[in-house]
């Protein structure tokens, strides 16, 4: 059972400086694809993308934040935000949020969300509507950045076809620049597809 599992407490701030913490477990878990889909959640790094996500509505399951972030407006703001939506907000050591980002130097502000999807059957194309089909991307920058620029020419969404990289790994949403967010995305199998 993971923390996400209908028991997690929600709507609370908790200061958090062990990784052996379930909740840090399970958001450290969202690196791995496989954990990813079982807990349908992914991570977002960064206070901008955060915002932006929480603006365009999407759902955040948690918050974590470095404790140098304590008193720093924005990030107060996010929190009350986040606890305001039933999210649980974790204020962490630099320790915990290093090994949760899998990076040296993370950012202030890490957000899980609920992923989010739109069926292939529900995409209902009107004329002079653009839609990308990606066909077997395998570079999550590479998937970011066709997603970034979707969102920058007013396309409708990204449809990716067949095996491809996994839009809401760590990589793949740090490169779209918080258009993750905004785009929808669609996945179909190439049978599906045609």
């Amino acid at each position: 059972m993971n923390a996400y599992d209908g028991a997690r407490p929600v709507g609370q701030v908790k200061e958090v400086t062990s990784l052996a913490n379930p909740l840090v477990k399970d958001i450290k878990a969202l690196a791995l694809k496989k954990f990813r889909d079982q807990q349908n959640a992914f991570m977002a790094e960064g206070l901008k993308l955060v915002i932006d996500a929480l603006d365009l509505g999407w759902s955040i399951r948690t918050l974590v934040f470095a404790k140098a972030g304590r008193g720093n407006a924005a990030v107060e703001k996010v929190a009350a935000r986040s606890v305001a939506a039933g999210g649980t907000v974790l204020e962490v050591s630099e320790k915990v949020l290093a090994a949760i980002t899998r990076r040296e130097n993370p950012q202030m502000v890490v957000g899980v969300f609920a992923q989010q999807t739109v069926p292939l059957k529900d995409i209902r194309a009107r004329d002079g509507d653009v839609w990308v089909a990606l066909d077997r991307v395998r570079d999550p920058g590479n998937l970011g950045t066709v997603i970034r620029t979707v969102d920058a020419v007013g396309a409708k969404g990204v449809i990716l076809v067949g095996d491809t990289t996994d839009p809401f790994s760590l990589e793949t949403v740090r490169a779209t620049m918080g258009s993750i967010f905004a785009v929808p995305v669609a996945r179909a199998t190439e049978q599906a597809f045609l």
